[in-house]
């Protein structure tokens, strides 16, 4: 084998490994398929078992969401916040309109239309609609959670 053939053969193995290896990559699509359906869960639980429940089984640890111009960071802050409310017969309701994922898959977010609607302790009707943005963040086992909300 000629050294040319030789150098031909090994740029077109080169070639040939680098295209496999980027097919086999997860597609970005992948990725916000995979934050759509955490999204989806995510609603489930807080329909089944209260936003609380929702709000910190889908937390990260060092997890921030914003209330009333307030900063809760971290999930016990996060527990205490919703601990401390007063309301009653809560339904949140949310669905991703848009969601953009990292080129190497570890972060995303998210934002659409959300449905809230609950009872204050005199039986008031409260109602709010509006519009969500969470940031998700891949996690070493495979999970997403939350780090913004």
């Amino acid at each position: 084998m000629s050294k040319k053939t030789s150098s031909m053969t090994k740029t077109l193995t080169s070639l040939l490994l680098i295209f496999l290896l980027a097919a086999c990559a997860p597609k970005n699509s992948d990725y916000e398929s995979e934050i759509r359906q955490v999204e989806q869960a995510f609603n489930d639980l807080a329909a089944s078992k209260g936003i609380k429940e929702a709000f910190l089984t889908f937390a990260d640890d060092s997890a921030v969401i914003v209330r009333n111009n307030q900063i809760y960071k971290g999930k016990s802050a996060i527990g205490s916040y919703f601990d401390q409310s007063t309301l009653q017969n809560i339904t949140l309701t949310w669905e991703p309109e848009f969601i953009e994922v990292s080129e190497d898959g570890t972060l995303g977010y998210t934002y659409g239309p959300y449905h809230f609607q609950a009872e204050d302790s005199t039986g008031q009707q409260i109602k709010s609609e509006g519009l969500f943005h969470t940031v998700w963040k891949k996690k070493s086992d495979g999970s997403w959670k939350y780090v913004y909300d």
